[in-house]
Formats: C-alpha cells, sequence, structure tokens
C-alpha cells in the first residue's frame, strides 16, 4: 500500500507542476494577478507531495519491503539502518527521485523568499522551474518509477553496492545534487529576465544569492567525493579525471565564472551576455552531468544506469533547454548592449579574463570528456585521454588565472590609477616568490621550476587574500568596516590558495610503493617504517574482512597503528578495500592491504602523502567564503 502511496503523490506532483509551469507563465503575459498567484500554491503543493514519496520510498527500504524492485535490488535484511536510508538516492531511480525532491525544494524556497521581486518576474522564474520539474516528473514516472512492484517478493535483497557502504558517499550525492538542481534557479532568472525583457541590475542582485547557495553546495559536494575517492577505493588519490567527475566539475567552473559575472552586471550593469549564457550553460552541463551517468555510455564506478531509453530521454530534454534558452538568448541579444564602459587596467577587465579563462578550462575539460565518446560513436575505434593530457591542458587556462586573481579583488572598478595599485602588490609578489621558494626547499630539500610556481602562486593568492581583511581590521573607522560580501570573497579566495598549495605539494613530494611483505617484517617508505605485526579475520555486520595491523614509525618513534582491511560482503562477494590511514593537518601515511600472494605473504600499497589535507581544507573553506557573501543583508534587499 505504501508504495502505491507514493507513486499516486508523483503523479499528483506532476499535476501540480504542470499547473505550475504553465499559469503563472500565462498569466505573467497577460499580467493577471490572479494566474500568477497560483505560482507559490503549486510550487508548495508540489514539494509536499514529492516529500510523501521520498517517505514511502524511505519506509519501503526500513521495512525491507522486497516486493518493490528498487529495493529488493539495493537493500538487503542485514544492511546496516543507516545504509537503508542512503540507499535510497544509492541508484538511479532512487537518486531521481531526490533530485525531484530537492528541485521542488529550491522552488518552494525561491516562492518563499522572494516577496520583494517584482510579481511578473517572479511568476515567470517559478513557472520555468515549474517546467522543468514536469521534464524530471515524467523521466521518472515513464522510464524510472521507483516503486516498480516484484511479485513475487524477493526473500532478502540484492545489498547495496559495498562501495556505497560508507558515511561519506551517504552525505555526497545529496550535496552534490543540491547544486546541481541550485543551478536551475539562475536558469530560471535568466530566461524569465529574457522573456519579460527586464534585464537591468536588480535581475543580477536577485539571482547572485541563489547561485553562490548553489556553488558552495556544488564545492562541498566535489570535495567531499574526492575525499571518499581517496579513502575508500584504494588507489589514494584525489582526484583521476573520471568522466563523471568531470560531470561535476564543468558545472563548478562555468558557476564560478557565473558569480563572477553576476558581480559585474550588478555593480555596473555590465556583461549581461556573458551573464546569461553562463546562466544557461551552467545548468545545461548540469543536465549534460546527468546525461553521462545515467545513460549508459560510461564506464565509471559513479554512474548508475545502463538503459539506452533513458539516455535518449535526458538527450532529448537537454536539447529542449538548450535550443529554447538560446533562441530567448537571440532575440535578446541586440538588447543587450550597454554605454557604461571601463578603463583597460580595471576590475572589469579582470573579471572579463577571469570568465574566458574559465570558459576555455570548462571546454578543456568537456572536450576531453566527450573527445572518446565522439570518436567510438563515430568510427567505432577506442581512444583513451587520461589524467597526464588533463593535468597539462587544465594548466594553460588555471596558471595565469591563479595570478590574474590576486590582482583583480584589489583593482578598482571603471579606472585604476597604476602607480598605487603597483604599489600596493610590492611587498605580496616579493614575499610570495621567497616563501614559494623556500618553502618547498626547507620543508622538502628540492624544488623544480613547477614546483616554485604552484609555491608561488599559491602564496600569493593567500597573502592578496588576506589584504583586504587585515587592512580593515587594523582600522579604527567602523565606516571602512568590510563588507560581509567582500569578506567572504576573500575567504573563498584564500581557500584556493590554500587549495592550490595542497595539490602542487602533494603532486611533487608524495611517495607510493607497492611491496610484498610478511608479518613482522618492516618496510621503509619516504624514511617511515611501516611493519606489519598482524593479519587476521574480523566480522562486520554484513561482511567478513581480513584486516592487517601496521606500525608506523618514525626514526625509532612510534607514530601510529591503522588498521587497513579487505572486506567481502555477505551477499554481493566481491572484495572491498578500506585503506588505514593516519591523518594529520601537513601529512597522510596510507596503507591499503592488498592480495595475498603466497603462504603469509600480503601485497601492500603504501604511500606517503604531505599537505594533502590541505586540498579538502580549501574546498571547505571556499565554501565557506560563499556562506558568508550570502549573509550580506545588501543581497537580500531590493535594488532601488
Amino acid at each position: 500500500m505504501i508504495p502505491e502511496i507514493g507513486h499516486f503523490a508523483l503523479i499528483l506532483a506532476l499535476s501540480l507542476a504542470v499547473c505550475q509551469g504553465v499559469l503563472p507563465l500565462i498569466g505573467a503575459h497577460r499580467n493577471d494577478a490572479t494566474l500568477m498567484s497560483v505560482a507559490r500554491s503549486a510550487a508548495y503543493g508540489q514539494f509536499v507531495f514529492v516529500a510523501i514519496s521520498f517517505i514511502c520510498l524511505t519506509w519501503a527500504f526500513l521495512q525491507n519491503d522486497f516486493s518493490v524492485l528498487y529495493v529488493a535490488n539495493h537493500s538487503q535484511l542485514a544492511l546496516p539502518t543507516g545504509y537503508k536510508i542512503s540507499a535510497v538516492w544509492s541508484a538511479h531511480e532512487g537518486s531521481l527521485l531526490m533530485w525531484i525532491l530537492l528541485m521542488s525544494a529550491w522552488t518552494m524556497a525561491v516562492a518563499r523568499f522572494s516577496s520583494d521581486i517584482p510579481p511578473r518576474l517572479i511568476a515567470r522564474v517559478i513557472g520555468i522551474l515549474g517546467l522543468l520539474s514536469v521534464g524530471f516528473l515524467l523521466f521518472a514516472l515513464l522510464t524510472s518509477n521507483p516503486f516498480e512492484r516484484l511479485i513475487p517478493a524477493a526473500i532478502d535483497g540484492a545489498d547495496l553496492n559495498p562501495l556505497l557502504q560508507d558515511p561519506g558517499l551517504a552525505i555526497h550525492p545529496p550535496l552534490l545534487y543540491v547544486g546541481y538542481v541550485g543551478f536551475s534557479v539562475a536558469f530560471a532568472f535568466a530566461v524569465a529576465a529574457m522573456i519579460g525583457g527586464n534585464l537591468d541590475r536588480d535581475w543580477a542582485r536577485w539571482t547572485r544569492p541563489w547561485t553562490t547557495v548553489a556553488w558552495l553546495f556544488l564545492t562541498m559536494g566535489i570535495a567531499l567525493g574526492s575525499w571518499w575517492a581517496y579513502y575508500e577505493l584504494g588507489w589514494g588519490g584525489w582526484w583521476f579525471w573520471d568522466a563523471v567527475e568531470n560531470a561535476s566539475f564543468m558545472p563548478w567552473l562555468v558557476g564560478t565564472a557565473l558569480i563572477h559575472s553576476l558581480a559585474v552586471t550588478e555593480r555596473r550593469g555590465l556583461f549581461k551576455s556573458w551573464t546569461l549564457l553562463l546562466s544557461i550553460s551552467a545548468f545545461s552541463l548540469s543536465l549534460l552531468g546527468t546525461f553521462l551517468v545515467r545513460s549508459g555510455i560510461i564506464v565509471s564506478v559513479h554512474a548508475f544506469a545502463t538503459d539506452p531509453t533513458r539516455g535518449f530521454f535526458i538527450l532529448s530534454f537537454l536539447a529542449i533547454v538548450v535550443v529554447g534558452a538560446l533562441a530567448l538568448y537571440a532575440w535578446r541579444a541586440p538588447s543587450l548592449d550597454s554605454d557604461a564602459g571601463f578603463a583597460l587596467l580595471s576590475r572589469e577587465t579582470f573579471l572579463l579574463l577571469n570568465n574566458v579563462l574559465l570558459v576555455v578550462a570548462t571546454t578543456v575539460v568537456l572536450l576531453g570528456t566527450l573527445a572518446p565518446l565522439i570518436v567510438e560513436m563515430i568510427n567505432g575505434g577506442k581512444i583513451s585521454i587520461g589524467a597526464p593530457w588533463f593535468e597539462v591542458a587544465f594548466l594553460v587556462p588555471m596558471l595565469p588565472l591563479i595570478f590574474l586573481l590576486g590582482l583583480g579583488m584589489h583593482t578598482a572598478w571603471r579606472q585604476q590609477s597604476a602607480g598605487p595599485w603597483l604599489r600596493l602588490f610590492r611587498v605580496p609578489a616579493i614575499a610570495a616568490v621567497v616563501v614559494g621558494i623556500v618553502l618547498p626547499i626547507l620543508f622538502y630539500g628540492r624544488v623544480s621550476i613547477l614546483v616554485a610556481v604552484g609555491c608561488i602562486a599559491a602564496v600569493w593568492i593567500v597573502i592578496s587574500s588576506l589584504i583586504q581583511p587585515v587592512r580593515s581590521w587594523r582600522r579604527k573607522d567602523g565606516a571602512t568596516a568590510i563588507t560581509r560580501s567582500a569578506l567572504g570573497m576573500s575567504i573563498a579566495h584564500l581557500g584556493m590558495g590554500l587549495f592550490v598549495i595542497g595539490a602542487t605539494i602533494v603532486s611533487a613530494f608524495g611517495v607510493e610503493a607497492d611491496r610484498a611483505i610478511r608479518p613482522g617484517e618492516t618496510i621503509a617508505v619516504a624514511g617511515i617504517d611501516f611493519t606489519l605485526k598482524e593479519v587476521h579475520q574480523v566480522q562486520g555486520p554484513n561482511y567478513l574482512a581480513i584486516e592487517g595491523i601496521v606500525e608506523i614509525r618514525d626514526s625509532g618513534e612510534f607514530v601510529a597503528t591503522v588498521r587497513p582491511q579487505k572486506r567481502q560482503y555477505q551477499v554481493q562477494k566481491d572484495w572491498m578495500t578500506e585503506a588505514g590511514i593516519h591523518p594529520s593537518w601537513n601529512k597522510d601515511y596510507f596503507v591499503a592491504l592488498g592480495d595475498q600472494l603466497g603462504e603469509g605473504t600480503w601485497s601492500v600499497r603504501i604511500q606517503y602523502k604531505p599537505m594533502i589535507r590541505f586540498i579538502w581544507i580549501g574546498a571547505f573553506v571556499m565554501a565557506l567564503g560563499g556562506m558568508v557573501t550570502v549573509t550580506d543583508r545588501r543581497r537580500r534587499r531590493v535594488a532601488k
């Protein structure tokens, strides 16, 4: 009975989404207040019914209702309760339902916190979001029904994918989806503004907070996914340039450009074309990521669908969204010119270069991701574009961007005098060069050109991001206090600097060794001794594990004991790796237990990872900067 209620709730949600998508748009066209007022009520109602459906699916998992095909395929009796809940969004049908739930939640939030926005504009925004919801609800009901029955019911389930039985991956998809779906709000504002022709600074002001919130959640989602891959997959890396990883990274890059472009449009009324196209691109790339994950055209640990019918549906939906939005843009393009100008040395110039370089970086990732698929479709051949190509090609636009980043945030709008500007950067630039060269020599004993460039860039960003907050703190005049928006910008840029430090140091000075070892033997890696004390079996709630006990010593002094495992789950018999990691703020010791090579001999992967935590610390500091920016009350006021 519960699954039938969940399915019927989705049908009711679809009915309300149609009303939400059609009636407010008609009302805005006719300036009919009655029809426009339907928008908020329909948005609230749609959220309620989608939430009921999601709760019904969750209840089916908790009650071990194996008469539901989706539950039977992704749960089992012995699965811990926490993982039964996360199993709801562990595969295609449930994750799509979560996507729909989050989209209805975003729509409800827009409806709730938009009382100061002109009625016709907000009616169009909610209407566009309603039409997007119609597309996803049809996708769920026609091709991906999570409540499909299994007759007769299974006695036990096929279990949750062992890779997903981890706290990090239970949290990672919701954060990622909040970011993905959040860009639909920026898209809806852009389309609504183009329909109404009100492409002014107010539109940018209203769009910017929603875009920032979506961006910060996507940032946290990507960082958490990287962290999970590091400790769960057993290879010890933090980014593999996997096609699905890239699918989440591309909207982030474009979303970063969009936030900066919105700042210019809000402040000066410039870059309207950039802002519109970036709004369209950010959500379109989110849909492209959905297509890559759910179409079955790629093989990845992150992908969870192999049905071409679903891929065709998403591709058609993506085409309708992109073509429709670009047609509107072509219609409004002649009216987007602005009489405002800016000098060559100005903040606008740096933000324009920021947009160009981020779009180039996105294009590089897009081409590298899709090229193997396109080649295979054309002639059936296979090519492989791996991490070495991405790392070199991506560095080309990103390296100048990192150095320009520190300059742009301290440059005046419209026009900057060169003399004071150069004097401001004299000391930070010298400090960045000196520290960037000395730091790797002091701590790691050597430096190369690439390492020096990376460290100089990182220190440059850190120092430049601290200039404005330190100046504000030292001044006693409250009138010159830094705004929360400017403080958030500085914090986000500081996070980028920390990320660059971590990525540079771990890439240059990390050490990896695959060795054979017997209990009682010691292996030295990077001057650190790793002793395998013993290997024994451990019984988990729904798995049996082989666990090694490895003692780590540095110059004879005890550091830590780690317990790497190889787990075999009761239902899905594949062996899974659980690395033993001893973390600290400036380095990680990583041990992964491999296969048994012979009587009493085991393969192990031992890694020394200096500064790797700075990668994830930097990402979450960036997200914190976004949070601080959103709390700026000026972002919630009506533009006069």
